[in-house]
């Protein structure tokens, strides 16, 4: 029988680059000296931290951050930001957590909508951090493909172990 895995995963390769890159653009910009604004990912924990002088200086990091993410094809969806808060030395900082994973309350909606929009005998059941999508007919998973990348459910889908 037809099936499919739709998955939200994060290329961390990719992310690594784009903070390296956040980070080297940060040492040349002329807007950021004398701001003691940096950048480093904490890949063990999946955060990434942001610190500066200010919270706008923080704004403008994350504003950095974000056009390296875009430009490496990593979805915004994939992240959260936390909270800015103030740290020693009169420093503001930020943590940004990586999005990994399908959580359980996301498989729940994404069965739900999988279950409301699909055709008859069109099966998903969670599987860990994934859900397993099985049907009779191919087109019938292709066509539930194309409906699941139009629905927005908060988080990057992808599609993987397509198999007849």
């Amino acid at each position: 029988m037809p099936s499919f895995d739709v998955v939200s995963d994060v290329d961390m390769q990719e992310v690594r680059n784009a903070v390296d890159q956040a980070s080297r653009e940060l040492s040349q910009r002329f807007d950021f000296k004398g701001t003691d604004s940096s950048i480093e990912l904490k890949e063990k924990d999946g955060e990434i931290e942001m610190r500066s002088a200010s919270e706008d200086r923080i704004n403008a990091v994350r504003q950095v951050l974000e056009e390296k993410l875009v430009k490496r094809k990593i979805s915004l969806k994939a992240i959260e930001h936390g909270k800015v808060e103030e740290a020693a030395g009169a420093t503001a900082r930020q943590v940004t957590k990586l999005q990994a994973g399908i959580s359980s309350d996301k498989a729940k909606l994404i069965n739900k909508f999988i279950k409301d929009h699909g055709p008859k005998g069109m099966q998903s059941q969670t599987q860990g951090e994934q859900v397993r999508v099985t049907s009779k007919k191919r087109d019938d998973l292709q066509s539930i493909m194309g409906a699941l990348k139009e629905e927005d459910f908060g988080i990057p889908l992808q599609f993987e172990n397509f198999r007849d």
